[in-house]
């Protein structure tokens, strides 16, 4: 790969043209499994063959035309979770399995194998509610539940299996042998079975082609929703012809939207939901994969009987480039049963420090510390509070990574110190790439302990990126992960301090001129494995070596935050999830609300989208529009690329000053209530902005929302994504519902669509009857500066006239939440005219000196003659209300009960 000493990099090496991406028809395994698949070879089950051992239930599987045998294994895993794996029975030599991702060695439930006929096998857990029905030919596998089929494998014979071969130049055969393989060769060249070319690049597989396939039929489900990172809408769509998604981890910038193509990160994990049952499907695979849907939906069987439909069913077929077949199935049955039972395989939420829920101010880049010094005072000087400032990869020295440049930031301390008297952080950048500079210490120590990817002669891997000619970690490998995450250390990274954090980005990884801007397929990493087998995992050890790192620094007492743009099932252990480079245009700020619903319901809760788009101009309207919407998502952060204008809040004229402030200020407002969110997201991993489905599963209407979704269960945001819009059409679900209008107060039973007018300060927020959501009653500079100001309450009754919602309080920074139980989770209720505030968790001891100082409560439909509170002495407190009879809301204001101690307040 050729680049000259003094090429300058720009932008335009990574805006390339779409044409250097493959679609389906230019993948090789695809096409073969396609070709395969079409002549119909099956596979038969010996069940004559099956062994149980302590963990598993063993059989062969035979393709009847090639008499070759693959190893299946069934394992039964605690909390309602089937394990299948399929392998080389005695392969040429191991194959890939992903190591790292699965938290723990599941814990097994023994499967009892029940009475079955001799083409039959049937394995039930203990309580005989679910049970594995194995036919031997052809080959099947039933899940049943409760006696109904709700999943099938293999029902359709798509079961694909390569076996690795000698390599052709090894194989010591006739020369009449070499001339068959020669004619085959050339006559199946497009199938790329030895080598596969596209555009300039040529990817040899040194032991042939190795890809796998298995069908799933998911009977009743017609709703499919996860395998992110695609610009799509929530509900999987059905893939025709050559359209299947993609995962494969790319370097797309200002990707298309409505397609398929694989983005910057891979979750092969889909949930399937109709009503009654939810089930996941975890297809643990890092190498290339696609994965094709055929939903065939209920017909009327015909006059006789119009009542009678035939039942709907949809098709999901898996297809990876190599690696094992290695797949979870998640049998719920509610959609929260399938969130834990993922997250007991793949890890929950990291519990985030505090000041990472507040705004946080980017772009490529900031100039200099002058610059810095002046967009911080600039939000102090309009009144909007920010918490973090971000550099990207200018502050460095030439793009050397854990360096700064000399001329811009010759005293990164000093900066840190202004920033961390305003109780504010920094985030700087921190690539996979390493320039090629003997001269540059973390170049050399990596050159020394043989610590990059190496390409497929045995030489260090080059490509180009950022710097130029650079080399790649391999981060794979566990020395270099601990390595790394020692280079963090404040004693070795010199200028950083403990107030910064770190931005892994290009961690795909991405290779400027690379086939399809990223690495070569036979590139070699640790273990001598080549990265096809592990392509899709590659960022998310980048992201754990930087968590690590980061908590190591402080000898494990402080949570790491890292945000990574390449991501893996599991990534959210680690900390933070973005959907990249976005365009300054309605169309993708409408497209990220299903692309972070769709992140959220595959595990990883905090994620969020570039405010304003990262490339190109957003006029004021569509700025506004998204820190509207941005400031009611996980991750709140504005950046954009570095040809474009500046968009600090401030730029657009005092009008769009003050809107933005106000939705950046309601951020701030919320934030007990997001932070309680995060901390039930880390213990029970239920997801923090929620499809309408996961909160309202038995409601049809619900399935196919997108342009609206829950945060939590008390709040139903529906942000304005249309120019000059005056007014939407909000669905509120749940018959039983009664929802209230945030901003106005006015409410509305569930079970319609309300038309909303929408001037430019209006973001339609509903809080839903029956919750009660903590917020802050004064908003600081940052987060450091609220630590101790009051709470209030707002308190929305159901149609029975109750309410229930909860807090979560710790030092907002550190680990003694985990080691040392230091927190406090309080309970509120408010029932039969009582709000009582009560402990949640009597683990936890924490001292607060907060208080609630402000209570509403809306729904109210009589106005109280009395409200009381009960004092130390025993006697009643009257406290003074204000009651509107337009609206019927209650408002207590100058209280002063301890967020941390049981009290209650009478409403008589």
């Amino acid at each position: 790969m050729e680049v000259s000493e003094k090429e300058e990099i720009s932008v335009e090496d990574e805006a390339v043209d779409k044409n250097i991406f493959k679609n389906c028809s230019k993948i090789a395994f695809y096409r073969r499994q396609k070709q395969q698949l079409s002549k119909k070879s099956t596979y038969q089950a010996l069940l004559d063959s099956v062994t149980t051992g302590k963990d598993s239930t063993r059989f062969q599987i035979i393709n009847q035309a090639t008499k070759v045998p693959l190893l299946a294994e069934v394992f039964g895993i605690e909390g309602n979770i089937f394990r299948l794996k399929i392998n080389e029975e005695t392969p040429l030599k191991p194959r890939y399995e992903v190591p790292d991702v699965i938290t723990s060695k599941p814990s097994t439930v023994r499967l009892i194998s029940c009475s079955g006929d001799t083409g039959n096998l049937i394995l039930a857990d203990e309580k005989g509610d679910l049970k594995c029905h194995i036919t031997a030919n052809p080959f099947k596998v039933d899940l049943v539940s409760k006696e109904e089929v709700v999943m099938s494998i293999n029902s359709l014979g798509q079961l694909y299996f390569e076996h690795l071969q000698i390599p052709l130049e090894q194989r010591a055969t006739r020369e009449k042998e070499n001339a068959s393989i020669d004619a085959s060769q050339k006559n199946q060249e497009d199938l790329g079975l030895w080598e596969e070319k596209f555009g300039k690049f040529v990817d040899v597989k040194l032991n042939g082609p190795a890809s796998v396939g298995l069908d799933f039929s998911l009977h009743g489900f017609e709703h499919l929703y996860g395998i992110p990172q695609h610009a799509e809408s929530h509900q999987l769509k059905n893939t025709g012809g050559e359209d299947a998604y993609r995962l494969y981890n790319l370097d797309v910038y200002g990707y298309e939207i409505h397609n398929k193509m694989g983005i910057y990160g891979s979750v092969p994990y889909l949930l399937a939901h109709k009503l009654g049952r939810t089930l996941g499907i975890f297809w643990l695979n890092s190498s290339e994969t696609l994965v094709e849907i055929n939903t065939e939906p209920a017909v009327k069987m015909g006059p006789v009987d119009a009542k009678q439909k035939s039942k709907s069913r949809t098709d999901v077929h898996w297809m990876s480039e190599s690696g094992i077949i290695d797949v979870f199935l998640l049998t719920g049955p509610t959609p929260f049963d399938v969130f834990k039972q993922y997250s007991s395989l793949t890890g929950t939420q990291a519990m985030p420090p505090l000041f990472s829920l507040g705004y946080h101010q980017c772009r490529w880049n900031y100039e200099d510390e002058q610059d810095v010094k002046a967009v911080d005072a600039g939000f102090d000087k309009h009144d909007i509070p920010y918490d973090v400032m971000w550099l990207d990869i200018e502050h460095t020295e030439g793009k050397r990574y854990f360096t700064w440049d000399k001329k811009r930031f010759p005293n990164p301390k000093r900066m840190q110190e202004l920033l961390r008297n305003k109780k504010r952080k920094l985030v700087v950048i921190s690539d996979p790439h390493i320039k090629i500079d003997p001269d540059y210490s973390v170049y050399a120590m990596a050159k020394e302990q043989g610590y990059f990817v190496r390409n497929h002669e045995g030489g260090d891997f080059e490509g180009i990126c950022w710097p130029g000619l650079s080399s790649y970690l391999d981060f794979t490998n566990p020395k270099v992960r601990e390595w790394y995450s020692g280079l963090f250390a404040f004693s070795v990274y010199q200028g950083s301090t403990d107030i910064l954090y770190i931005w892994n980005d290009m961690n795909e990884p991405s290779v400027f001129r690379g086939p399809e801007q990223t690495m070569h397929k036979n590139a070699i990493h640790h273990g001598n494995w080549e990265h096809r087998e592990l392509h899709n995992i590659y960022g998310f050890y980048q992201q754990k070596a930087t968590a690590e790192g980061l908590t190591q620094r402080s000898r494990g007492k402080e949570r790491p935050f890292v945000l990574t743009r390449s991501f893996f099932a599991g990534s959210q252990k680690y900390g933070a999830v973005w959907t990249g480079d976005n365009r300054a245009k309605w169309s993708y700020l409408k497209i990220s609300i299903p692309m972070l619903l769709t992140l959220s319901v595959t595990g990883i809760s905090f994620c969020g989208a570039d405010v304003g788009g990262f490339v190109g101009d957003p006029e004021a309207e569509l700025l506004v529009r998204w820190y509207q919407a941005g400031a009611y998502q996980p991750f709140f952060r504005c950046h954009s690329t570095i040809n474009s204008k500046r968009r600090e809040p401030w730029l657009f004229g005092k009008e769009h000053t003050q809107l933005i402030r106000e939705a950046i200020r309601e951020r701030y407002t919320l934030l007990p209530y997001w932070y309680c969110l995060f901390y039930c997201a880390h213990v029970t991993a239920e997801p923090i902005m929620r499809p309408l489905w996961v909160e309202f599963p038995d409601e049809l209407e619900t399935f196919g929302v997108e342009d609206e979704y829950m945060l939590g269960s008390a709040l139903l945001v529906h942000p304005v994504t249309e120019p000059k819009a005056t007014v939407v059409d909000v669905f509120l679900p749940g018959s039983n519902e009664v929802w209230y209008d945030s901003k106005t107060f006015a409410s509305w039973e569930g079970a319609c669509t309300v038309k909303i007018p929408v001037a430019l300060d209006t973001i339609p927020v509903f809080q839903r009857g029956g919750s009660i959501v903590p917020i802050k009653t004064t908003i600081g500079k940052s987060t450091g500066w609220m630590t101790d100001s009051p709470y209030g309450l707002r308190v929305a009754l159901s149609t029975k006239g109750s309410a229930v919602g909860e807090l979560y309080l710790d030092d907002g920074h550190s680990f003694q939440y985990l080691q040392k139980q230091q927190f406090l989770h309080r309970k509120f209720c408010f029932c039969s005219g009582v709000l009582s505030n009560s402990c949640a968790d009597e683990r936890g001891h924490y001292t607060s000196k907060c208080v609630v100082e402000q209570i509403f409560v809306l729904g109210l439909k009589k106005q109280p003659s009395s409200v009381t509170t009960p004092s130390s002495d025993g006697k009643d407190q009257p406290v003074a209300f204000t009651y509107c009879a337009g609206t019927f809301t209650l408002s207590l204001e100058n209280l002063s009960l301890n967020i941390g101690t049981d009290w209650e307040v009478h409403v008589k």
